[in-house]
């Protein structure tokens, strides 16, 4: 079940509600099905949250539902913007928690949002900043949504990224909810291709996504055995390198699709060519590419980057071996980009 959205007066925050939900909302009221989606378009296509202006509803249907529902937004409490173009949101939230999404600009003018799906983060990963906060709660459908909205405000979205805070298959039937909302063509109407969500590989959770919905799956890996996985990722003790990527090689895909397996590179960690043969060892056998990303040092953090000479022996290893590796380049560095940095910094001043 969805979890409800934080209202002390009970209404129904309209944007927790996928397009089969609303319809059964409105049925109970005992309205037409297609009120659903008359509403799903003021809402997403227009941006309309006042039900005064959903000027093709009766007086009266609009007064029920003003009585009945409300429609949520987010506003960015705080923008920062990156030489590069990055644009970092810090979104409060209306129980005074605050969430991050990150605008990150493409060629040709197109841009990726990264968003968050909880407060928090319960993983505890060691190389990211969110894991330090803790799991404060998962975010509603609408939370998620949001700040695809407060985003599309500035300017078109064309990709989306489940990269932010939190671990999105932790808070599974709210993504799950919001990827429908994403998808409908009265919603956000993007493509499935155009989403992609990274998971630390909760595999059964992985598997349940595959069944329920499409949308194209991120891996972060980071490492090639279990020993230096459990130092970096906690969750490595409960789901072992040899059960993820068999639950890789499980995952429901389309014909041209494939799995990104994202690897930050540590010096001296996870950064040797014992670990790319590794690495070439594990992706036998799944349709992948890899995501190679330098560590974004930060303060607190003994971690450090890997040279460039140790780089490019790993990504040209790959190369070399038929598997699709990518540099990421690194942005927004000048504007604490990186997954709560933002937040971190806010509350340590406050």
């Amino acid at each position: 079940m969805t979890e409800p959205a934080l209202n002390l007066d009970r209404k129904v925050d309209l944007k927790d509600l996928d397009l089969d939900a609303l319809t059964a909302f409105l049925d109970g009221l005992g309205k037409e099905r297609f009120r659903a989606r008359q509403i799903f378009r003021w809402m997403y296509r227009q941006g309309v949250c006042d039900f005064a202006e959903m000027t093709d509803l009766s007086k009266d249907f609009r007064q029920e539902l003003q009585a009945r529902a409300y429609v949520s937004r987010l506003v960015p409490e705080k923008v920062e913007v990156s030489s590069d173009g990055t644009r970092k949101y810090l979104l409060r939230l209306a129980d005074g928690q605050t969430v991050e999404s990150v605008r990150i600009p493409m060629d040709e003018g197109r841009s990726t949002l990264c968003i968050s799906t909880q407060v928090g983060c319960a993983m505890q990963c060691a190389f990211c900043l969110t894991g330090t906060f803790g799991l404060m709660r998962n975010l509603s459908p609408s939370e998620i949504v949001n700040q695809v909205c407060a985003a599309q405000a500035e300017g078109p979205v064309n990709n989306i990224v489940l990269m932010g805070m939190g671990e999105p298959l932790h808070n599974l039937d709210n993504v799950v909810a919001a990827l429908r909302i994403f998808y409908a063509e009265e919603g956000l109407n993007f493509s499935p291709r155009k989403v992609t969500l990274s998971t630390c590989g909760l595999v059964p959770e992985m598997a349940e996504l595959g069944r329920r919905i499409r949308v194209n799956l991120a891996v972060s890996l980071n490492a090639t055995t279990d020993e230096v996985r459990e130092r970096l990722m906690p969750i490595n003790r409960r789901y072992p390198l040899a059960r993820l990527m068999a639950a890789c090689r499980e995952f429901p895909l389309q014909p041209r699709q494939r799995i990104t397996f994202e690897y930050i590179l540590i010096r001296g960690l996870n950064d040797s060519p014992a670990d790319a043969r590794r690495l070439v060892k594990l992706l036998h056998g799944v349709k992948a590419k890899v995501n190679l990303i330098a560590f974004n040092e930060h303060e607190g953090s003994d971690y450090r980057a890997p040279t460039e000479e140790a780089f490019e022996a790993f990504q040209s290893y790959l190369l070399q071996r038929n598997i699709v590796a990518i540099r990421r380049a690194s942005k927004g560095a000048d504007i604490s980009a990186a997954c709560g940095q933002l937040k971190g910094r806010l509350e340590k001043e406050e």
